[in-house]
Formats: structure tokens, sequence, C-alpha cells
């Protein structure tokens, strides 16, 4: 049985009847997006549950080998770099038990959106199109979708018709907006109906973009 990671949780309303489950990126944790939701002012939603959970601290290479929370190892950003294959299954498998728990508190996974930013948002993507159950929306920000070769086969049907939401910063200078564009690219061409926003930012959020978030979470979960 997997152990649950640690959350941080905020509801907008009583009786949550549909929730987000938002990874946060590398060096961050669970407190990283808390502030955000009442920036985003969700109107049509109804009431729901923001889960940011912690992700498990471990070396990560590029950082000199330095433990910090991360959802899996990096070695080096760029195309040809190896990726933690390992690292990136088993924070998936702690990403789905966070799903499972929310189904056990009564939120159909049809009501349950999964979001992340950079390495959390690497993660949201990888699960989401693995997820056989259908879900309400995947949501990557500023973010790239890893082992995308292995995820052509091994992607699931229960979320091919999932709304995706990617947007990425064009002065990025961590994950180029380019190896975003390139993973939005190839989900479009796997037949997913997904929303592609760039904004004149760093490796960051903007109010622009949380306004765009905004309306496409209201959409998602209407």
């Amino acid at each position: 049985m997997t152990e649950l990671l640690d959350t941080v949780e905020i509801a907008t309303g009583t009786d949550p009847d549909a929730a987000v489950v938002w990874l946060h990126g590398l060096g961050a944790d669970g407190h990283d997006f808390e502030p955000i939701v009442p920036q985003l002012g969700l109107s049509r939603a109804g009431a729901v549950r923001f889960v940011f959970p912690h992700a498990p601290v471990r070396p990560v290479t590029i950082n000199a080998g330095m433990s910090m929370r991360a959802w899996y190892d990096i070695v080096g950003i760029h195309p040809d770099a190896p990726q933690d294959d390992a690292g990136i299954r088993d924070s998936a498998s702690r990403v789905t038990a966070l799903i499972d728990r929310e189904v056990e508190r009564g939120i159909p996974t049809e009501r349950i959106v999964l979001a992340g930013f950079s390495q959390g948002g690497a993660i949201a993507l990888h699960v989401g199109v693995r997820e056989t159950r259908k879900l309400a929306g995947l949501m990557g920000l500023s973010t790239y979708l890893p082992l995308s070769n292995a995820a052509e086969n091994e992607r699931a049907d229960a979320n091919a018709d999932t709304s995706v939401f990617m947007a990425h910063g064009t002065l990025d200078p961590v994950v180029p907006a380019s190896y975003g564009e390139s993973s939005a690219q190839r989900l479009v061409s796997w037949g997913y109906p997904l929303q592609w926003k760039t904004y004149t930012m760093p490796h960051a959020v903007c109010p622009e973009e949380i306004r765009d978030i905004r309306d496409w979470l209201d959409g998602v979960l209407t």
C-alpha cells in the first residue's frame, strides 16, 4: 500500500463536490500555491477542495545532489538528458493514491482536476494521460510531458477527450517554452483537446495566467 503524502488542503465552501490536486515545483512544498486559491475567485465551480501535497525529499543531481522536495531526480534540462523513470513512476503512484482518497471522500473522478507547476506539472501530465478513470481536466504550468515516448503506448482511453490546459512563460530560463510547446503539440497530435497559452514572464505565474486558469477551471468543473 502506497503511503499517503502529507498535504495542505483548502476548501472554497462547505461539503466540496470537486477537487483539484495541485503539485508544486522542484524545491518548493505544498504551501507554494496555497495563496492562489483566493486569487482564482472561482465563481461557477461550486465548492472545491484544493489539495496541495508535499513531494518526498530526495537528492537532485542537477542541484549538486542536494536533498530537497522533488517529484523525481533531474540530471539535466535538455532534450537528450536521461530521465528518472523510477522516480517519476514512484511519484505517479503517490499522486494516484491521492486521487483514490478523494474518491473515498465521495468525490467522483469526473470532478477531479490534476494540476501542477514545473516538475509537479510534469507528474500531473504523466499521471493524467495514463489514468484509467475519467478526470475533469489536466493542467500543466511551465512544464513538459516526461517519458513522452512511453506515454504514447501507455496512455489510457479514459481521458482521451479530457480538457488539457498548458501555459508557459516565453522568458522561462528554467524550462524553455519550446519544451512545453512540443509536449502540447504531441498531446494535440494524440487527439487531446488542449489550450496552449503563453505569457511574457519567466518561470513563474502571472495575473493574466491566473485569470485564464480560473476561466478554465470554472469551465471543466461546472
